[in-house]
């Protein structure tokens, strides 16, 4: 068995054992499937996803010998199958990853580009000269970006992967095969976007079997996206970036495939072929912070999420969470996320495209300078102001103004292998079914990524970071996480739930580094969202602690996060986040942790317990 990238010598003891625990296996079928738990313990490799079929075809390809890269591509693809309202090659991501053998963290930017036919004004209706409706534009090809999954995929195998495409993307082909069970969870999800999903012939042939909803403990199959996943796995991503795949998904977003008596027709896209050719993953340094003596990595632009969890952290860094009663702990958390999130606004968007001064809002000058912001007596008033990075001395603000993202619905992976490289992956297709369009005769869902750009300038005089442009990648929040503890591993973490992602990966690390718990219970722990609004979303169950009172006499304000609020058929509980993580035990040992209960749980494993 040769090392594959990524893998130094000192591994090969661990080789050898990884090895002899496969010796039985079969690499033309998957394992069976073993029921989701949330928490597992083990060596050699660990896999935290949404579904028990993602999750197990992450671990058949590490206990085959392929690294956290290969076994990341497997378990994406398969979420694509058994999660495909939030994941798939329709969409796009970010991946952070951590090269054991070179013992850096490097990042690539799979975030979906908008068409060169689009601009400014592309969200603007002409006949009104006003923006869209948010649902108008959702449901259309007019908000589908190009998408990046897939070469996110190609370029982490070509510069980490010890297996081909074909290779990690037939665990995924097989389970598009054979098909997955019908959960409480999918069928809901299903419920949620019937409307629009019967508006789209190839969407309700998929998804609404005989025009009904999925039956729990049925068996969902996807026969055109096994046969999607053969295609590229025989002629590779060019087979989508600019061969017939992509001819598909051109025609798809250009005329989008109504069903016979759809009443509303939507608007069309103008992706071509060429804007599929000209896709490219992007590597990317990434943005880092150092927090009580760990090196946080997360994603810089096009992703906001890396610099507002970093400027957070720096802000909070000012002040002794842990001497704090809890109360004064958690304001100071809201605080820090309210000034945070008023500087994201203000500053981030696509690098390639407008200035971000990544490395000041990074400062540990910048961060003392918002700090002095927080009064431990009173709730600061929404939305604050921005600060200026260019001068951060004292406690100056500019004029303020606000921008609230859109996203909602992504999911996030973390991936560890034997040889001790470390993945984390957050992809998406934006909403909840993304722009509710399947590529006929290809499976898969379309995004609607591009509903993640401003309608209409938010910042006032002030320029906005977050406008359409051509080729631009629309400002994301999600924020894949590694920290390192001494130059080594030590968590790795993230969460779907669009804006509120960046709130849930700090709070998840202020709970293990400050508050003292454990990862699953970091995880599992009530979550309230601040993100320079004029209330904070909380979870029931933070409500229900005995420090809301506090909080509240503090002038902290709350609304629950109930979506049934703007749909009171909704049946899902109002929660924040799916989050997953490891946490590197030392002597090779790895927890993986997810969620016990949100969102139907996570699907923890790991290659030997």
């Amino acid at each position: 068995m040769r090392l594959p990238r990524g893998a130094g010598s000192a591994v090969s003891v661990v080789l050898l054992a990884a090895s002899t625990l496969v010796a039985g296996a079969l690499p033309s079928a998957a394992a069976p499937v073993a029921a989701k738990q949330p928490v597992a313990e083990g060596y050699f490799g660990a896999v935290v996803s949404d579904t028990a079929e993602s999750t197990q075809a992450g671990i058949d390809v590490l206990r085959r010998g392929g690294t956290a890269a290969d076994a990341a591509v497997a378990v994406a693809a398969t979420l694509g199958v058994t999660d495909p309202y939030v994941a798939g090659l329709g969409g796009g991501g970010y991946l952070v990853y951590y090269d054991a053998r070179a013992h850096r963290v490097s990042t690539i930017d799979g975030r979906e580009t908008a068409p060169a036919a689009d601009g400014e004004n592309m969200f603007v209706d002409p006949a009104t000269g006003k923006p869209y409706a948010f649902p108008t534009a959702v449901t259309s090809g007019l908000s589908v970006g190009v998408p990046g999954n897939l070469a996110t995929w190609q370029r982490a195998l070509h510069r980490w992967g010890r297996f081909g495409l074909a290779e990690d993307l037939r665990p995924a082909e097989q389970v598009a095969d054979r098909g997955f069970t019908v959960d409480a969870t999918f069928q809901e999800q299903t419920r949620e976007n019937a409307g629009r999903f019967a508006r789209f012939s190839s969407t309700a042939q998929q998804f609404l079997p005989g025009g009904q909803l999925p039956v729990v403990g049925s068996t969902m199959r996807n026969p055109d996206l096994a046969a999607t996943y053969r295609e590229i796995g025989r002629e590779g991503a060019g087979a989508f970036y600019g061969g017939e795949i992509g001819r598909d998904v051109v025609d798809a977003v250009g005329n989008p495939p109504l069903a016979p008596g759809a009443t509303l027709k939507p608007i069309s896209g103008p992706m071509r072929l060429s804007d599929l050719r000209a896709y490219r993953a992007l590597d990317t340094e990434p943005a880092q912070v150092n927090y009580r003596g760990y090196d946080v990595y997360g994603m810089a632009p096009s992703s906001s999420g890396g610099i507002t969890v970093g400027e957070a952290l720096n802000i909070l860094s000012n002040f002794d969470l842990a001497r704090m009663d809890r109360v004064q702990a958690l304001h100071h958390y809201l605080e820090a996320s309210r000034l945070a999130f008023a500087d994201r606004n203000r500053y981030i968007g696509d690098s390639r495209y407008v200035k971000v001064p990544q490395r000041q809002l990074l400062s540990a000058s910048f961060g003392a300078s918002r700090a002095c912001l927080i009064d431990p007596a009173k709730a600061a008033t929404s939305p604050v102001s921005p600060g200026d990075p260019a001068a951060p001395g004292g406690c100056a603000t500019a004029s303020a103004a606000s921008a609230s993202g859109q996203e909602n619905h992504t999911n996030h992976f973390v991936v560890s292998d034997a040889y001790g490289n470390v993945a984390s992956y957050t992809n998406t297709i934006e909403q909840l079914g993304g722009s509710g369009i399947v590529v006929p005769g290809r499976g898969f869902l379309l995004n609607n990524e591009l509903t993640d750009f401003n309608f209409a300038p938010t910042q006032g005089s002030a320029p906005d970071p977050n406008l359409p442009a051509p080729g631009k990648r629309p400002r994301s929040s999600m924020s894949p996480t590694i920290v390192l503890s001494h130059g080594k591993p030590f968590l790795a973490l993230g969460s779907p739930g669009g804006s509120t992602i960046v709130t849930t990966v700090l709070q998840i690390l202020l709970n293990r580094l400050d508050f003292g718990m454990n990862l699953e219970d970091a995880i599992a722990a009530p979550r309230a969202s601040q993100r320079n609004t004029a209330t904070t979303t909380a979870e029931p169950a933070f409500l229900d602690q005995p420090t809301t009172t506090g909080l509240r006499a503090l002038g902290q304000s709350f609304t629950v996060n109930d979506t049934s609020a703007l749909d009171p058929t909704i049946k899902i509980p109002p929660t924040i986040g799916v989050a997953s993580g490891l946490e590197f035990l030392g002597h090779g040992k790895v927890l993986a942790a997810g969620e016990p209960t949100r969102r139907g749980g996570s699907a923890a494993a790991v290659v030997r317990p």
